[in-house]
């Protein structure tokens, strides 16, 4: 019998097979072209993380109710662990684009809250009105911001919120 060699026809048949799929991989990669925001658009992103205030103030034991405790419980203040739900409202040009109230999660209400609202605005200057209400005992807003800004297109800017310094911008032209 003759045996017949088919070495070169499975080399043939692997590089077509790998063109072929090396294609389809460029086309893939560079031929639909995906627009997730218009040419004139941009993107606010409000995220961050925070904790609301204690719902109730700490209150500080009286000499009686130390002496109830045993030895090694007693602690000077009492400390309630629900927290305060958080309440943010988002302006842009005084027209709302997100407004929220969040309650805190975790089994006593005691944890922080997670916020994460992406909007697509037009590009331009726009003035920007950030509020935040993070305690039950205060009326109104509590953490407040009012700026003007300038957002290129395809551009995103950041809002974020430090206990410290408040809102925080990034991204965007003041």
């Amino acid at each position: 019998m003759t045996e017949f060699n088919n070495k070169p026809l499975r080399f043939l048949l692997q590089a077509i097979n790998y063109t072929v799929f090396m294609a389809l991989v460029w086309y893939f990669a560079t031929s639909p072209s995906v627009r997730i925001i218009a040419d004139d658009e941009a993107v606010i992103t409000i995220a961050f993380a925070h904790a609301g205030q204690l719902r109730e103030p700490c209150r500080r034991l009286s000499q009686e109710e130390l002496n109830e405790l045993p030895a090694n419980m007693r602690k000077l203040e009492d400390c309630p662990r629900e927290r305060s739900p958080v309440t943010i409202e988002a302006l842009l040009d005084d027209e709302p684009f997100f407004s929220a109230s969040l309650p805190p999660p975790g089994l006593f209400g005691d944890g922080g809250v997670d916020v994460f609202h992406k909007a697509k605005v037009p590009a331009g200057a726009h003035r920007l009105s950030l509020k935040m209400n993070d305690s039950v005992r205060i009326e109104g807003f509590n953490h407040q911001l009012e700026q003007q800004v300038s957002i290129d297109p395809a551009q995103i800017l950041l809002v974020g919120f430090e206990s410290d310094q408040g809102f925080v911008l990034s991204g965007g032209r003041k």
